[in-house]
């Protein structure tokens, strides 16, 4: 509930209503308004939905919040973790999914206090948990501190972005979980990149890019990052062939769907990862042509996602560079 609160009051301040213009715009009651927003009342799922769409989440903010029965399942394996059963993992689940999509439509900094909350108490829960769901509630645990990881390295936060990356590397490891180890690796190496640091740009992304049970369009996205980081520190022959070998696995990872942990990994998407590479070979006409494309192929709902500055900031390199 206070983590609904949290998140509806930075995303209503972000597009710049305050609790008297919302609840206008929604046509519900202020003081009701008032109640929920300060984490008195939980929201009925009509005013989480007012309120996401008002905001333009596109489900995100609504979607972390539970119905009743989740809510009281959740609160029984909150306080017996050793009765952790399947329904709490799913409840948590799609909390988590909520708040990666959430990443996509808010700035960074509304989501990363709530974001952090959720991952303390999943991993609070995690310590007691014990039977035949624990596994995958490590797999959530996981998943939801590397995505602490990842708003921390958005913010700029790089020690603490590291620091919970690492935890969530051993996590993965824990349970033997390719896909998740490859994220968390690709996350250090998006972390070397913000701090101008290409050796270990290329570290980082091929070791994502060779972790055993990657997907592959982890793999190529990570093989290419990498030929931008071995580019960068003069290893060209290096990148280049790295390139190659991206290219020979494009059909391959375009015929299965990303995974759901990475599901933003379709082959628009590693075009972007395309232009990256060029742009640091220096094919500045190349480069402009895949950024292009992989901007304007990204889904209409991820176009003004935060993280794309990165990608119109090489576009805007390579432009200039022609």
């Amino acid at each position: 509930m206070g983590d609904f609160a949290d998140l509806a009051r930075r995303a209503l301040r972000d597009s710049g209503y305050s609790m008297t213009a919302a609840a206008r715009a929604v046509n519900y009651d202020l003081a009701y308004l008032s109640r929920v927003l300060n984490g008195k009342q939980q929201p009925s799922a009509k005013l989480a939905e007012a309120l996401d769409e008002l905001v333009g989440a596109g489900g995100a903010l609504s979607g972390v919040v539970l119905n009743a029965d989740d809510t009281a399942r959740v609160a029984r394996s909150a306080a017996k973790p050793s009765r952790l059963d399947a329904g709490t993992v799913n409840a948590l689940a799609g909390v988590l999914a909520a708040y990666r999509r959430l990443d996509d439509v808010v700035k960074p900094e509304a989501v990363l206090p709530a974001t952090l909350a959720q991952m303390n108490e999943i991993t609070r829960l995690l310590k007691g948990a014990r039977g035949p769901y624990r596994d995958q509630l490590v797999e959530v645990a996981s998943e939801f501190v590397q995505f602490g990881g990842w708003m921390l390295a958005q913010v700029r936060d790089d020690a603490q972005a590291i620091r919970l990356l690492g935890e969530a590397l051993g996590l993965a490891d824990e349970i033997g979980n390719g896909t998740l180890a490859a994220q968390a690796l690709n996350f250090k190496g998006y972390v070397a990149r913000q701090q101008g640091r290409s050796h270990g740009v290329a570290r980082w992304f091929t070791a994502a890019a060779d972790t055993p049970g990657a997907h592959p369009a982890q793999r190529l996205g990570d093989i290419l990052q990498a030929a931008a980081g071995w580019a960068e520190v003069g290893e060209t022959d290096r990148a280049l062939r790295m390139v190659e070998a991206a290219e020979r696995l494009t059909d391959k990872a375009a015929r299965v769907s990303p995974p759901d942990t990475a599901y933003w990994l379709t082959p628009e998407f590693n075009r972007l990862n395309l232009g990256l590479a060029t742009l640091a070979l220096g094919r500045y006409d190349q480069a402009a042509d895949h950024l292009s494309a992989g901007l304007a192929g990204l889904p209409e709902d991820l176009r003004g996602a935060p993280w794309s500055w990165e990608h119109r900031e090489a576009l805007r390199k390579a432009v200039a560079a022609r």
